[in-house]
């Protein structure tokens, strides 16, 4: 009684009917009207009424049917009003394919449970229609200290959220091609779990955007995590002279000594730096030969010592031993790298962290160095994560307080999750542990197809704005259900401020426009100091999602 009453009330958001389809393979659903087929794009949620349980789903896929197929090669006269009621929904037909994600069922026991997977599918002639806010706001739940709003169904203005407990829970990942928006998604994601407090995060900034402020395309300037949260956030620098250029207030410069280098964060740059095999297992006998100055001593000697000396332990090649030095001479042009650095940075970094303070590290005049952001990216999180577990195995042991949960961000994470490094890398590590140790990833990158496969398997929750390549689809869609229609709706989206949202955090797939970030109305959100400009016009609001 009280399913057809609601109903009732909604039959101006009508469709049509269920005609056909499987679980696997979804539904076809009939329009009621021709002329309602403009008015439904592919990522709309719809509702249909089941004998016992309600669905919710999305269309994947719009086509128009004909049941006399001689109508293609003789067209009638649609111009005719009367001939085109006729026709229209009789003759000829709009087809909606609806992938069906949830079961909102009205028993009292459903309703403190909540949504359910979808298991079952609704009978034939089953009412499809447009869904609700009200049905939205059900699967995804309410923004709250729980629930980060992050954006609004397609053509709809209630808030999708994520479930940051299960956010936290596994590594996740923001996706799409260059322009589509993926760093205005990240600074949302960030802010919003930073204003929460449940993890803290370190960010591994490559191109100073998530620290102080950033400049859109169009040249605006827009407010980033300090800015935003002084009180919650600390600036780590790469390049002090940079950040000081761009008036930034830092609160530590990293310094890293030659002798903190150890062959595994070498072993990693062997593709960047074109190192052999046998010149990674050469750095390993320098480093047992001459211990923690090994790089030092290596690049301050000439070859014809560093041969004469390793002879006595094992036999090298002199060309090997060249193209070595000629390769870690490299190192030599990174001017953060220093002989013996002022101040242990990972002890540093653990204080921060340990203070619930989120970490921003610039990389200022190395924002497009790669050699630099694989070196020191890799290195502290080894060594942060080595902490981490030694801290998690004593509150196993010993009854002690577990390490604050810890979210790590990664820019161009191809680099240290593709197939040939990601078994060596620490990132590696950390996406296969799914949060053994309290320690996930969010990797953002804009190839996920160069990502190794069981990496990409292991991220709990993806993001994705709109990708090209069909290499990148088919990597983001890995092991989903439905993958073939999510291609197409992936394939759909607009080329800014919208994404298509599946996996750990949130109940089904969706489609969203993200919400707005850059504008005065935006930072009172946080509540954060005054604006930087007194007024952001309307207009300008897609240019800030370059």
């Amino acid at each position: 009684m009280n399913k057809n009453m609601h109903y009732e009330e909604q039959e101006d958001l009508r469709l049509g009917i269920v005609t056909g389809g499987s679980l696997t393979r979804g539904l076809d659903v009939k329009l009621d009207n021709t002329d309602l087929i403009e008015d439904v794009s592919v990522g709309t949620y719809v509702t249909i009424a089941g004998e016992r349980h309600h669905f919710l789903g999305m269309i994947t896929d719009i086509s128009l049917e004909m049941v006399d197929p001689m109508l293609s090669i003789n067209p009638p006269d649609l111009s005719n009003p009367f001939l085109s009621r006729v026709l229209n929904g009789t003759i000829i037909y709009g087809k909606l394919h609806i992938l069906p994600q949830l079961t909102l069922s009205g028993s009292a026991a459903s309703l403190l449970e909540g949504p359910q997977q979808v298991k079952t599918i609704p009978s034939h002639f089953a009412m499809v229609r447009q869904a609700s806010e009200q049905d939205i706001a059900r699967a995804f739940g309410e923004e709250d200290e729980k629930h980060i709003y992050i954006g609004n169904p397609l053509d709809m203005e209630t808030k999708v959220c994520l479930d940051v407990s299960r956010l936290i829970e596994r590594s996740n990942g923001i996706f799409g091609k260059s322009g589509t928006g993926k760093t205005f998604l990240t600074r949302i994601l960030l802010a919003e779990m930073v204003q929460r407090g449940n993890a803290v995060n370190l960010i591994f900034d490559m191109h100073n955007e998530y620290g102080w402020m950033s400049t859109s395309e169009s040249g605006y300037e827009v407010k980033a995590l300090k800015q935003l949260f002084p009180s919650r956030v600390a600036v780590f620098t790469l390049d002090e002279q940079s950040s000081s250029r761009r008036g930034v207030s830092t609160d530590f410069v990293v310094e890293i000594g030659y002798d903190e280098i150890e062959p595994e964060d070498i072993s990693i740059l062997q593709e960047t730096l074109n190192i052999t095999d046998k010149g990674i297992e050469l750095v390993y006998e320098l480093h047992e030969h001459y211990g923690k100055k090994w790089l030092d001593r290596f690049l301050s000697q000439s070859v014809q010592e560093t041969q004469e000396e390793l002879e006595q332990r094992i036999e090298v090649h002199r060309g090997t031993l060249q193209a070595l030095r000629r390769s870690l001479s490299q190192l030599k042009r990174l001017h953060f790298l220093v002989s013996e650095a002022r101040q242990n940075s990972v002890a540093s970094l653990l204080a921060y962290l340990n203070r619930k303070m989120n970490v921003v590290l610039e990389f200022g005049r190395y924002r497009d160095n790669i050699l630099a952001y694989v070196l020191v990216a890799n290195m502290l999180t080894r060594r942060i994560h080595d902490s981490y577990v030694r801290r998690k195995e004593q509150a196993m042991g010993e009854s002690a307080d577990e390490p604050v949960p810890l979210i790590i961000t990664i820019e161009e994470a191809h680099k240290f999750l593709n197939s040939s490094v990601a078994s060596q890398t620490i990132f590696g590590t950390i996406a296969r542990e799914m949060r053994k140790y309290n320690v996930t990833l969010l990797v953002i990158d804009q190839r996920p197809g160069s990502i190794d496969e069981e990496v990409m398997s292991q991220i709990g929750t993806k993001m994705s704005c709109l990708l090209d390549n069909e290499k990148d689809i088919d990597s983001v869609l890995t092991g989903i259900h439905g993958k073939s229609d999510l291609k197409v709706v992936l394939s759909r989206l607009e080329t800014k401020q919208q994404a298509l949202i599946f996996g750990h955090a949130v109940p089904m797939p969706i489609v969203v426009r993200v919400k707005t970030y850059g504008t005065p109305d935006s930072y009172e959100h946080y509540g954060s100091i005054t604006p930087t400009r007194a007024k952001l016009e309307t207009e300008d609001i897609d240019d800030l999602w370059g």
